[in-house]
Order: structure tokens, then C-alpha cells, then sequence
């Protein structure tokens, strides 16, 4: 009997030293981590803090979302292969549009928005196209309808980008058009984001995949890996019609889900030379996580010089970010839109999670005169960013910006509206994730009537909105406070 005791001490002890050699390692093996990656210093005390707190699963935390190594690897190739690719096209398709871009030293008599075009195309060779038109959609329903007539119309290719593809009565419709076209010859592909996509059964493409259509999977879930994933929402028909904004692939963004309940989002419809811009994006993409290169063709990218000058239609640059851009284009262009704001700025975001620049700039402006709303909905999809959403509130209310919670369903959108001229659509929400670590694109466009109508559904939205005020504030309870303080402490990983 005191040998099997003594066999159980000696077997506790070495279960003792193990859990302590274990956490020394822990400790020395994530602060170096922490430090050698040079990333944000808020962002680093948030992973040691962690890594203290919960010392066997916080290091596995940290490889699951907060390691950079593929990124520096993988997405640096990638981005090499993009910026050629851009410069091919400039050179060989694109010359005349080019050309014009560098030797045009203004577009409009305000210097703060030609500063704002020439920002976007130093940070990411976007063009100014000027012959677009462009339709907003703000239901599910009328965006998909208007979608697939034009697929059905289709007569060269069709290329599909989404963050987001579930099972359901709209991802069926959308294939079945989609395999149609594919039986007639269109060229069809459809790329979607692998973890976006993780429990989407592969049997829902079979058909279309029979048909002859291709399909596409960005970084695909080898591994569980939550950080870098494609956001981008993006459709482009025959080179003549593409799609960007909010919506993805699912019944939910139809309203059909008791869940969301209404679903109210932001997505644009752009004819016009801005097409092959957002195609130029979807390309890069897709010849980066696909067996085949789509050539750069004029098939691909019809040009028209005589309207791309043209004075009468909607201006817009295509600006997209992410992990294969030397820099955060998006964040640094919403930036440029703030500081330059003289009268009003409006958002509308599902998340918000501002870094301390974008936090202090909204914070100036509106102690400077500027009318700035920010919009975020009062029924979340992730609780976390609700809560770090809100207490971030408590300083902007000092700074006299006006916060709603939108309560009639959820609110998807992602827009900002600067002066009733400048406005932005695209997936880029208002968080660090999306500026830092996803791949987004979104349409800056220059154009008082688009605006104005962007600005006009806004101020509609906030008949909807619960205000969001001091006394909002006073009324929370302890418990709603704790967790907006945890949630603000790591809100750089939200």
C-alpha cells in the first residue's frame, strides 16, 4: 500500500514539474514571439496579458489567431505577383487610363478631394474612372433579383467573390443560374473565402462544377485559422456590370432567418470603366488560389477610353487592402475622408472597433463643428464586438458625436459619407480586423447625387435607432460594464 502511494506522489511530482516547465516555456516562448513580430505594442501587451492569465491555452490561442508568420511568407509572394500583374495591365490594357492618371494633376476644383484621388492611387494604383453609373440596393432581395437577370444575360464569363456561401434556398438559386450559363459556354467562376465557407457543403457546387463552371477556395481551413481571411464581396459580368458592398450568400440576407429578422445592408451595382478595376482585383485573387491564370485579355478587361474621361458620370476609385498590401489602403483612405470633413460625417457599420488614430480623428472633428454619426446595430451577431463597440462610445459622446443602435432587424452596411459628396461602399468594416488583417475592397465615389442618396437612407435608418447618450450610460448595469471593459482590453484581437 505505501508503494502505490509513493508511486502516486512520484507520479504527481513529475506531473508538477511538467505544468512548470510547461509555463516557463510558455512564457519565454510567446513573449519572444510577441516581440519579434514588432506588431502593434497595444496588441502585444493584450497577447502577454493573455499568456499570463491562461498560460496553457493562451500560447495556443495565440497560434491559432494571432501568429504572422504565413502571412509575411504566403501574402508578401502574393503581393509581388499582384503589383505585376497591375503593372502589366497598365502597360499592355490600360495605357491610356494610365496615362491620364499620372499626367492629370487635378480632377475637381476642391484640393482636398484631388488630394483623396491621389492618395488612393499612390496607395494602390486606383484609377479614377469617370463614366460609371451606379445603383444602390439595400435589400436582400432586390440586390440577389437584379443579380441573377444579369448572370442570366451573360455572354462571355461571369466572376462570383464572396466572403460568405451557406446552404440554403439562395445559394441553390444562385448556382442553378449560375450552371445554366455554364452549360452554354459562359465562362463561370466562383471563388469564396475557406472559412467563410467551412461548414458549406461542397455538394451545393457539383452541379455547376459539372456544368463546367470552376470554382475557387481562398486559403482553405488545412488548419483552423481565423485571422486573414478574404472579406471581399465582389461580381463581375462580362466586364460590363460588377457588384461590391456588404451582402454575402445566405438566407439570412434575404430576412428569411428569425435570428436577424430584417436584414438591412449596403451594396452597389457599377456599369461603367470602374467594372474593370473591380475585376482586376477579383483576378489577382483568383489566379492566387487557383490551378489556373486567367490571362490578361481584353475579353477580361474591355476598355473605352473615349468615355473613361467622360465628365457627366460618377467618379470612383476601386481601393482594396489586406495582408498582400504593403499598406492598410482602406484605413488610411477613411482616415484622409475624416480629416478633410467640414460639415458632416456619417457610418454605418455592423462592428466598430476603432484604433486609436480612427478613434481620435472622429474625436477631432466633431469638437471641431462636424456633425459626425455613427451608426451600429442594436442586435448583434457577435456580442464581443457589441460590447467593445460600446465603450468606446462613452468618449466620442464627449466629443459630441451622435451614436444610435439600429433596432428595426440588423444592419449590415458598411458606408461612410463625408459633406454629402464623398462616400465609400464596400466590405470594409469599421474594426481593426478589417483594416489590419482581411483582405477588402471598396468603391470611394465622388458624386454629389450618389451621396446625397446614401446620406438620405442614413437619416431614414435613424428613425429606426435607439439614441445611444450619457444617460444610456448611466442606466447600464455592473454587469454590462465589466463586460465592455473586457471587451475593450482586447478589442485589438476582435
Amino acid at each position: 500500500m505505501k508503494l502505490k502511494i509513493g508511486g502516486e506522489s512520484m507520479f504527481s511530482d513529475a506531473i508538477a514539474i511538467f505544468l512548470q516547465v510547461l509555463f516557463i516555456l510558455n512564457i519565454i516562448f510567446a513573449v519572444f514571439i510577441f516581440l519579434f513580430e514588432r506588431r502593434n505594442p497595444a496588441v502585444t501587451w493584450v497577447w502577454i496579458i493573455i499568456a499570463l492569465l491562461i498560460p496553457y491555452i493562451g500560447f495556443f490561442l495565440y497560434l491559432l489567431i494571432g501568429l504572422e508568420g504565413r502571412k509575411h511568407g504566403v501574402f508578401s509572394r502574393k503581393a509581388r505577383q499582384d503589383e505585376k500583374f497591375f503593372s502589366d495591365y497598365a502597360e499592355n490594357l490600360n495605357s491610356e487610363k494610365t496615362a491620364i492618371a499620372k499626367t492629370r494633376p487635378s480632377f475637381f476644383d476642391n484640393n482636398h478631394i484631388n488630394n483623396m484621388v491621389h492618395l488612393n492611387y499612390s496607395l494602390n494604383q486606383s484609377l479614377m474612372t469617370s463614366d460609371n453609373e451606379v445603383d444602390i440596393f439595400y435589400d436582400g432581395n432586390e440586390k440577389f433579383d437584379t443579380l441573377i437577370k444579369d448572370i442570366e444575360k451573360a455572354k462571355k464569363f461571369i466572376h462570383l467573390q464572396y466572403y460568405i456561401v451557406k446552404n440554403g434556398y439562395l445559394s441553390k438559386k444562385l448556382v442553378a443560374a449560375l450552371t445554366k450559363k455554364a452549360k452554354e459556354g459562359v465562362e463561370v467562376r466562383f471563388m469564396f473565402d475557406g472559412m467563410g465557407c467551412a461548414r458549406t457543403s461542397k455538394k451545393l457546387f457539383k452541379p455547376l462544377e459539372d456544368a463546367g463552371g470552376k470554382i475557387g477556395i481562398f486559403l482553405p481551413p488545412y488548419f483552423i485559422r481565423i485571422n486573414y481571411r478574404n472579406h471581399r464581396k465582389i461580381c463581375v459580368i462580362d466586364g460590363e456590370i460588377a457588384y461590391v458592398g456588404g451582402f454575402n450568400i445566405g438566407d439570412e440576407y434575404l430576412g428569411l432567418v428569425k435570428r436577424f429578422g430584417n436584414w438591412h445592408d449596403c451594396h452597389i451595382r457599377i456599369t461603367g470603366s470602374a467594372v474593370c478595376e473591380l475585376n482586376l482585383r477579383f483576378v489577382t485573387d483568383w489566379n492566387h488560389c487557383s490551378k489556373e491564370t486567367v490571362p490578361l485579355e481584353r475579353k477580361y478587361f474591355p476598355s473605352n477610353p473615349e468615355t473613361y474621361d467622360k465628365n457627366d458620370g460618377v467618379k470612383i476609385q476601386i481601393v482594396s487592402s489586406g495582408p498582400d498590401t504593403a499598406r492598410p489602403n482602406v484605413h488610411s483612405s477613411f482616415l484622409k475622408m475624416i480629416t478633410k470633413a467640414e460639415k458632416s460625417i456619417y457610418i454605418q457599420s455592423p462592428y466598430f472597433v476603432p484604433d486609436d488614430a480612427l478613434l481620435e480623428m472622429l474625436r477631432i472633428a466633431a469638437l471641431s463643428g462636424v456633425d459626425v454619426r455613427i451608426m451600429i446595430p442594436a442586435n448583434p451577431d457577435h456580442p464581443f464586438v457589441y460590447w467593445a463597440a460600446l465603450s468606446y462610445m462613452s468618449e466620442l459622446l464627449d466629443a459630441g458625436v451622435k451614436c444610435y443602435q439600429y433596432e428595426n432587424g440588423f444592419v449590415h452596411s458598411k458606408i461612410l459619407i463625408v459633406d454629402g459628396f464623398l462616400a465609400t461602399v464596400g466590405t470594409t468594416n469599421m474594426d481593426i480586423r478589417s483594416f489590419k488583417l482581411n483582405f477588402e475592397t471598396n468603391a470611394f465615389i465622388y458624386d454629389k447625387e450618389t451621396a446625397f442618396k446614401l446620406e438620405q437612407q442614413f437619416l431614414k435608418d435613424i428613425e429606426y435607432c435607439t439614441v445611444i447618450d450619457m444617460e444610456f450610460y448611466k442606466k447600464r448595469r455592473n454587469r454590462a460594464r465589466i463586460r465592455e471593459a473586457i471587451a475593450r482590453l482586447i478589442s485589438p484581437l476582435l
